[in-house]
C-alpha cells in the first residue's frame, strides 16, 4: 500500500519457549525474515537466516545469529526491502517496495555478493507488497492494483517474471490495496494462492489453480481507512486459513484483529478471544499453534486462531518458523530475535513478564 508500514513468550503444557533478543548493530527497521537449511555437513550450522529492511539493508547469518553480515547491493542503498525469500546459504530473492521503479525483485546465487535485477515497472501504480515461493523456480509477487485489478507476477524459471492474466480476477475496490508490512499478505499452498487486502474492505482473494480462476470473500477484520485491513495470512491443514491485521495507526485497538476460515477461505469468523492489538504478521509454529506479532506485543493461539493469548510486549514486525524449535523474528531498530525452545516446565498465563536485556551481535560489513 502507498502508506508503508511498519514472538514471543510462547507456552504449552510441559514446555516453554521464548525469544533470545539480539540486535543486528544497525539502526534500521527490519521488515522481513527468511530461514533456510544451510548445510547437512556434520558440525555445521544447519540453518542460514536472511533479513531485510529499510535503507537498503540486507543481512545474513550462517551461524545461527552469532554474527551477521551486511550484504551490499550496488544501487540499492536507498531501497526499502520489504520481502526476502531464501533457499540456502547462496540463493535468495529480495523485494523492494515503493512507487513504480522503486518496487523491484532481485536475486542472488552467490550468497549476496552480487544481485541481479529481475523485474521492475515504471508505472506509478506498480507497488510490490509481498513475494512468496513454492520453490526456487516457482514464485509469485503481489502488487497493488493496476487498471482496477491486483497484479500478480510469476516466475517458473527463477529468472523471468511476467504478470498473470487477470481476466478472471475480481476487480479491486476503489482505494483497496495490500500491505507491505511483513512479506506475509500473500500465501501459497500447492496450487492455491491467497492474498489479503485492506482499505475500504478486508478481503481475501483465493485461486485454487495457480491463478487461472479466482474468488474473493469479505472478512470481519477491521477496515475502512488506508491504514486498516488484513496484513498477514497463513494456511493450515486441510481447509484452515487465518488472517490478522487491524489498524496500524491505532495499534492498541484489540477488536477485529484476527479471523479464521474452516472452509478454505469461503467464509470467515472473528476469533472469540482477540490478540492484544494490531498485528502485522502471523505464522504457524506447528500443528494448530500460531504466533502473531505487532508493535505492542505478541500473542499465541493453540487452536488455530479460535482464541488468542497476549503473551509478551516485544515489538516485532515479521516472523518465520521452520518447525516448533526453529524460528526467527525481526523488528525496528535492527532487532533480531531467535526462538529458543526448552522442555520441562510450564509458564502460566498471568505470570509477570520477565524483562530481558538485548545482547549484541556483531555485524561485518
Amino acid at each position: 500500500m502507498r502508506l508503508l508500514l511498519l514472538l514471543l513468550l510462547l507456552s504449552a503444557p510441559l514446555e516453554a519457549q521464548w525469544w533470545k533478543v539480539e540486535t543486528s548493530g544497525i539502526d534500521t527497521n527490519l521488515r522481513s525474515v527468511s530461514v533456510a537449511r544451510a548445510s547437512h555437513a556434520k558440525g555445521a550450522s544447519p540453518w542460514v537466516v536472511w533479513a531485510s529492511g529499510s535503507n537498503g539493508v540486507i543481512l545474513k547469518s550462517a551461524d545461527e545469529g552469532e554474527t551477521w553480515k551486511r550484504l551490499h547491493m550496488a544501487g540499492g542503498e536507498a531501497l526499502d526491502f520489504r520481502g526476502i525469500v531464501a533457499f540456502n546459504a547462496t540463493t535468495a530473492y529480495v523485494m523492494s517496495s515503493g512507487e513504480g521503479p522503486r518496487s523491484r525483485i532481485y536475486k542472488t546465487t552467490d550468497g549476496g555478493e552480487t544481485w541481479d535485477l529481475q523485474y521492475t515497472n515504471k508505472r506509478k501504480e506498480f507497488f510490490l507488497d509481498s513475494i512468496a515461493c513454492l520453490s526456487e523456480t516457482h514464485c509469485f509477487a503481489l502488487s497493488d492494483p493496476i487498471d482496477g485489478k491486483f497484479l500478480l507476477l510469476r516466475t517458473t524459471d527463477s529468472e523471468h517474471w511476467s504478470p498473470l492474466p487477470s481476466g478472471n480476477m475480481p476487480a479491486a475496490l476503489p482505494r483497496e490495496g495490500a500491505f507491505a508490512a511483513s512479506n506475509t499478505c500473500l500465501a501459497l499452498s500447492g496450487q492455491e494462492i491467497f492474498f489479503g487486502t485492506g482499505g475500504p474492505a478486508a478481503r481475501v482473494f483465493r485461486s485454487p489453480d495457480s491463478g487461472r480462476t479466482w474468488t474473493v470473500a469479505e472478512t470481519p477484520i477491521a477496515h475502512s481507512n488506508a491504514s486498516s485491513g488484513i496484513f498477514s495470512i497463513t494456511r493450515g491443514n486441510e481447509q484452515q486459513v487465518v488472517v490478522v491485521g487491524g489498524d496500524y495507526q491505532d495499534p492498541q485497538r484489540a477488536s477485529g484483529i484476527a479471523a479464521f476460515s474452516r472452509d478454505g477461505g469461503n467464509s470467515w469468523q472473528l476469533s472469540a478471544e482477540q490478540p492484544g492489538g494490531y498485528r502485522s504478521a502471523v505464522a504457524r509454529v506447528k500443528d494448530s499453534l500460531l504466533a502473531a506479532v505487532g508493535p505492542n506485543g505478541e500473542d499465541l493461539s493453540h487452536d488455530f486462531a479460535a482464541h488468542w493469548k497476549h503473551t509478551d510486549p516485544l515489538d516485532l514486525n515479521a516472523v518465520a518458523f521452520v518447525d516448533s524449535r526453529t524460528g526467527w523474528a525481526v523488528g525496528p531498530h535492527g532487532t533480531i530475535a531467535r526462538f529458543v525452545h526448552r522442555n520441562g516446565f510450564a509458564i502460566h498465563y498471568g505470570a509477570p513478564h520477565l524483562e530481558r536485556q538485548p545482547t549484541a551481535s556483531a555485524v561485518a560489513d
